[in-house]
Formats: C-alpha cells, structure tokens, sequence
C-alpha cells in the first residue's frame, strides 16, 4: 500500500490523523510538553525553521551559534533546554529557530518527529522549513564534503521508506524539496571553502553490516562483496550514507514540512570503514552544515552581516 501526499495551501502543518481532534488532552511525552500543561502557541507559534540533529550537545550548540548569527546574544551565552524533564530529547529555540535533537536511527528520530509534528501544528506554526544537519559516511567524495540530499533511498537504493502498520507494508514517498535544495546549494556557494553537492542519501537501519561495513561484531561478506555493493551505490547516485533520511523525508512529505537533509562526510567509505580523522578535523567538518544552515536561515530573513 502507497501513500499520498498533500499540502496545506495555507502553510500549516498538517496531522493525518482523526483520533487526535477526539482528544481532551495529548501529552507529547518524550518532549516532556503537553496540550493542557504549556501554551503552544504562545511558547512555538513564531517558529519558522526547525533543525534536527542526532547529538543533544551539538544542537544546543547550533541554538548558541544561531543566536550570535542572529545577534540575538554572545556566542557564550547558554540555552535553555525546552525538554529538561525528559532525558530523550533536547530542544532549544533562538528566536524563529528551533534546535531539537533526535537520537541515533530511525526508530528514534520516528518517535521525535511524530510529537515535533504535533508540536507545530498545535501551536498553529506556519511556513516552517525544517532540516536535518548531521554526519555522515561519503562515497566517492572527498571527507568533508557536505551532501545536500534530493532523494533518500534505502539499501536496494529505491525512493521508499516502508513502515509496517497493523501487519501491513505501508511505502512512503522518500522525495524531500528540490526548490529547498536548490536554495541551500546556491547558498553553498558564497562559503567556499569545502565543497557542497547535491545527492541521493541510502538510510539504513544499521551502522556495521547493514552499511557493508567489515569492522562490527558480525560479518558476513567479503571486503570485495563489500567494495561492488558500495560501487552499485555510487553508480545508482547515492553520495552519503547515514540512518535517518527515509524516515525525515516520509513523515515531513506528508504532514506538508519543506524539508532538507544536510550532512557532511567524514571520510569516503570506498576507501575504508573507520573514522580516522583527528578530533579537531572532526569538529571543523561538523561545523559546516551548521555554517550553511546559518547562512540559508540569516538570507530567509533578510539580515546581512556586520562582523
């Protein structure tokens, strides 16, 4: 079974869901918010882009980053965590920006983005644009390189992200927004100093075997299996791999969220499994999504730089 997608006209988010307006209360329990316990939309209505990422320390500093390049405050000044009273996920918000962290793989960013969802359109967001920013492993590209994704696809390198509901296989579109992609890699260019492209993204549901990865636990497939399995990846346009793009890109397509999918490369799996790169390497390259979200969210809202 296939599902289709639709779009609020009036840039709402949407909820495909009846049960909810049947509701007296929904808790959104592992953001630690609620519908009768915190006012919505006078905590979120002003939200208009929302960036997710896997590392709770990392998006509290993208929200600190956000608020120096918005000169909302110093670049030292803390955030509060919206979510403290869960140990899930983490949520911080400079000015229109939301920074919310999702865990590790699919299952995890599922549950955070199905309350995020209703977050939204609880507090009657409107024309939100909501990216992820993350890691990832590259192919065929240079380490450091940033993938801004137009399709994920999963380890057959089909367009689909499949959810088994009630004993069924339900198939969701994998599309994410090309007109986003194609603002976010024009923004690219005034940031010269590590390449940027645009690519399908495979999403597993594992990091070692699932990634055809030789250094887990288990293994059971040879480095040259290995090596033809990631060549027929790079000939069918895949440039990173990473495991949580098919399930972003669904859940957004149908609740009517422009989406993106940005994440840079920490080294190029046809050339190895492990990441060797320094810590000082790692956190310059981990940097360069974020400078790029930075530099897309300040041109949204017409500010230019003074520093």
């Amino acid at each position: 079974m296939t599902e289709t997608t639709s779009y609020s006209g009036n840039g709402f988010v949407l909820v495909k869901n009846p049960h909810l307006d049947l509701m007296e209360e929904d808790v959104l329990y592992h953001l630690d918010l609620g519908t009768k316990t915190h006012n919505l939309p006078a905590m979120f209505g002003d939200i208009k882009f929302v960036c997710v990422g896997g590392s709770p320390n990392r998006m509290r500093a993208f929200a600190q980053f956000m608020q120096r390049e918005l000169g909302l405050a110093a670049a030292s000044e803390d955030v509060a965590d919206i979510c403290a009273g869960s140990d899930r996920y983490a949520m911080y918000r400079a000015g229109p920006v939301l920074s919310i962290s999702h865990g590790m793989g699919i299952p995890s960013i599922s549950i955070m983005l199905h309350e995020l969802i209703k977050l939204l359109h609880h507090a009657k967001c409107r024309d939100v644009t909501i990216i992820r920013i993350g890691t990832s492993g590259g192919l065929g590209i240079e380490a450091g390189s940033v993938v801004i994704t137009d399709t994920a696809v999963d380890s057959s390198f089909q367009p689909r992200f499949e959810q088994v509901v009630l004993g069924d296989v339900v198939v969701r579109s994998t599309e994410l927004d090309k007109d986003l992609a194609e603002e976010l890699l024009a923004c690219s260019r005034d940031i010269p100093d590590f390449p940027t492209l645009i690519g399908h993204t495979m999403c597993t549901y594992d990091f070692y075997e699932g990634q055809g990865r030789l250094d887990g636990a288990l293994c059971s497939f040879s480095s040259e299996k290995k090596l033809e399995y990631l060549r027929r990846a790079y000939e069918a346009g895949v440039r990173n791999i990473e495991m949580e793009s098919s399930a972003f890109a669904a859940l957004c397509r149908l609740c009517g969220l422009k989406a993106a999918v940005v994440c840079v490369t920490l080294l190029d799996r046809l050339e190895g499994d492990q990441i060797r790169a320094s810590h000082e390497v790692l956190w310059e390259y981990q940097q360069r999504p974020q400078r790029l979200i930075a530099a897309f969210i300040r041109k949204r809202l017409g500010l230019t730089r003074t520093d």
